[in-house]
């Protein structure tokens, strides 16, 4: 990989991050440059936004078993696909990229900053931010958000795109012989 450049640790970053991972496979080269440069994230898979429950529940092994074979703590989120769809009521039909999409990021990131806050981590960070298909706006939008509603957490809004990681993804995914999905899990991008 290159120099890496492009990622930047924050301002008054202590080392530790909650890390919301989207699925295994776009955690998998984060989570590997995050440990070679001293960062021990935790992870947080919280998605409520997948569906059917079989595909959450692939996804979510997989990232398990990511995290468990690299000695990391892993967090469980909710399921709960019900309250997801209310809190989207409205914008089922807005095209990919567009508002329901940041609502998403914003409600997954907002649950996120809980988390961290209840472990007594400061800094959290996305996987979504690795995915070409995402808006990096939108994302940083949604963790900013988190942020300000979540009092003493900090966003770390990062391009993992960068610096050969997209690369890195594609050989972990290969390595790890992740299930790689075909669609974001949202049944409206489906």
């Amino acid at each position: 990989m290159s120099s890496k450049r492009h990622i930047v640790l924050p301002e008054g970053f202590d080392g530790r991050v909650l890390l919301h991972a989207c699925c295994a496979p776009c955690s998998s080269a984060i989570v590997e440059w995050m440990l070679q440069h001293g960062v021990r994230p935790t992870i947080y898979y919280f998605n409520p936004n997948i569906f059917p429950r079989e595909e959450y529940d692939i996804r979510k092994n997989e990232s398990k078993r990511h995290a468990e074979s690299l000695g990391l703590m892993w967090i469980d989120g909710d399921y709960d696909h019900e309250v997801w769809r209310q809190q989207m009521c409205g914008l089922e039909e807005a095209l990919e990229r567009g508002p329901r999409c940041e609502r998403c990021f914003t409600v997954r990131l907002t649950a996120a900053a809980e988390e961290a806050s209840r472990q007594g981590i400061r800094f959290f960070a996305t996987t979504l931010a690795s995915s070409r298909w995402k808006s990096l706006e939108q994302i940083e939008r949604a963790g900013l958000a988190a942020q300000q509603s979540v009092e003493g957490t900090c966003f770390w809004a990062q391009n993992w795109r960068k610096d050969g990681l997209q690369e890195r993804r594609n050989q972990l995914l290969r390595e790890y012989n992740f299930y790689n999905q075909r669609y974001c899990g949202c049944e409206f991008s489906q």
